[in-house]
């Protein structure tokens, strides 16, 4: 299961990050359909990819979180 992190890099934009470890067992294709997938479904984009030696894909996703204002009953 992924991991979901959020943090706040600048004033009023936070960022939810998700941690993605693909066996290398999958293709190109196979990761890229799953990407795009998660892309226009979720609202997800490509933060960063890293290979490593043994060949196992590690993705970081983000997605920006939008917070609604707040509205008082005061001012209805």
């Amino acid at each position: 299961m992924p991991t979901v992190a959020r943090k706040a890099f600048r004033k009023n934009v936070e960022w939810e990050y998700d941690k993605l470890t693909l066996p290398r067992d999958l293709s190109r294709s196979v990761v890229t359909r799953l990407l795009v997938e998660r892309a226009e479904k979720g609202g997800w984009e490509l933060r960063s990819t890293r290979i490593g030696n043994d060949g196992v894909r590690r993705v970081l996703l983000r997605r920006k979180i939008i917070r609604q204002p707040r509205i008082d009953a005061f001012y209805l």
